[in-house]
């Protein structure tokens, strides 16, 4: 049996499988490479790579296979300079956690927080993905239609149907319906994120009914068993992260590893407290503690607790590491991400067969 789709196909993959693109570290070229040379679509999240290592990481990947990959970047408008005095409560609802690291208090914090998105995107055209994404909102018509022009497939996050429909009137290829069980970074920007969490089951149906774009469904998805549900409910592809964290080749934390690998059920939370913008992860004391102390918008809040989140990691200690994952971590499996993908494979060939085999004609 083989498993494709008018989506996949036209991308060129072998499967309608997406490696999600995880920005922070996450998402490393080794783990690019693997999962499109195994058939599905190796993702990078450059959310806050500059134009260089972006290209010096794609030469990387081209190296290794000619399989198709994908490039995503947030397209969040930025603050600007935030003054010192909303500045101090953000910084002082930190510092404890520096001094207990043995690290020197957190500074002010000065624009410009990160990668410049036009200079950004500039890349892009230049490297010539054969899939680029957004996060955290839109692109011109103007900015989509020239992607488009260079053979760049162009997709979106929607977590409700009303993104949806912003990403098919502005001309995008395909949007990902991102549930409420996705870990990481929601990508809600017409709605408060608080309002936009409806499950991936019902969205995927919602978004594949109000729109005619193709729908890529995200969030939740672990096993072949959630790749078959949610083709089944018209989607064309779906969209797998924290599946593929635990794999040696992704360049999460080993301390994020271990704790995913070890979680209940139930245990992570959205927070805004690590980015500044809200985010699902594995519930730990920095996001039970912070819950109510002050924050900065995205992304200073970033910068804010970059070097605690590195400190901590790096002395393996979860307490202070924003370890991103959606709702069904514990199905998460520390295997290599070719054999990750051949299992899931597998499974989803198996679950479409026993559910013929539970279908009877009468």
């Amino acid at each position: 049996m083989k498993i494709t789709t008018p989506l996949s196909e036209k991308i060129g993959l072998r499967l309608p499988i997406i490696q999600a693109p995880m920005a922070g570290g996450p998402s490393t070229q080794e783990l690019v490479a693997a999962v499109s040379a195994a058939g599905g679509l190796g993702s990078f999240g450059f959310a806050y790579m500059p134009p260089q290592e972006m290209q010096r990481q794609v030469a990387w990947v081209r190296a290794k296979t000619d399989r198709p990959f994908g490039v995503n970047v947030f397209v969040a408008e930025l603050p600007g300079a935030i003054d010192a005095v909303s500045q101090r409560g953000a910084l002082e609802a930190v510092a404890g956690y520096y001094a207990e690291l043995g690290l020197p208090a957190p500074g002010p914090i000065n624009p410009p927080y990160g990668p410049d998105l036009d200079v950004q995107l500039a890349a892009v055209e230049e490297l010539r993905p054969r899939v680029f994404t957004t996060h955290f909102g839109s692109l011109p018509l103007e900015k989509v239609s020239s992607l488009q022009k260079l053979g760049i497939l162009v997709g979106g996050s929607a977590t409700c149907v009303a993104e949806a429909q912003r990403l098919e009137s502005l001309g995008f290829d395909f949007v990902i319906a991102q549930g409420g069980e996705a870990g990481g970074h929601r990508g809600t920007y017409l709605r408060d994120p608080a309002d936009a969490l409806t499950g991936t089951l019902a969205l995927t149906r919602l978004i594949v009914r109000a729109v005619k774009l193709p729908v890529v469904a995200a969030g939740g998805i672990m096993d072949g068993a959630g790749i078959a549900a949610v083709l089944a409910l018209g989607a064309q592809a779906a969209q797998l992260g924290t599946a593929f964290l635990a794999c040696p080749e992704s360049g999460a934390p080993e301390v994020h590893k271990k704790m995913l690998l070890s979680s209940p059920e139930d245990e992570t939370r959205i927070t805004e407290k690590f980015s500044g913008r809200a985010a699902r992860g594995l519930v730990n004391r920095f996001i039970k503690e912070m819950e109510r102390a002050p924050s900065l918008a995205f992304p200073a809040q970033n910068a804010v607790t970059a070097n605690l989140r590195a400190a901590s990691a790096k002395a393996g200690k979860p307490d202070f590491v924003s370890m991103w994952a959606g709702q069904a971590a514990p199905l998460a499996r520390a295997l290599p991400a070719t054999e990750l993908v051949a299992r899931l494979e597998a499974e989803t060939i198996e679950a479409v067969r026993n559910l013929k085999g539970v279908l009877r004609e009468s």
